[in-house]
């Protein structure tokens, strides 16, 4: 079996907002730096909850900030 990952844009959707840094960021949604940091490096999957405050804060839909890639 195939296994999933989890892809996503944060880091350029960071830098097309203003340049955001992942501290920013993290300050925004309630979470830290490092778990930001590991997210946006593909070692960790986000809650549900917290995709969707990432989404938010960029103002786009979910499906623009993360996407399913198969390894």
């Amino acid at each position: 079996m195939a296994k999933l990952h989890i892809g996503n844009h944060i880091r350029r959707l960071r830098f097309e907002h203003g340049e955001m840094t992942q501290s920013d960021l993290a300050e925004r949604i309630g979470m830290t730096r490092q778990t930001i940091a590991a997210i946006e490096a593909g070692k960790y999957g986000p809650s549900l909850e917290a995709a969707f405050r990432i989404a938010h804060v960029f103002n786009v839909g979910i499906e623009d900030v993360f996407e399913w890639d198969e390894a």
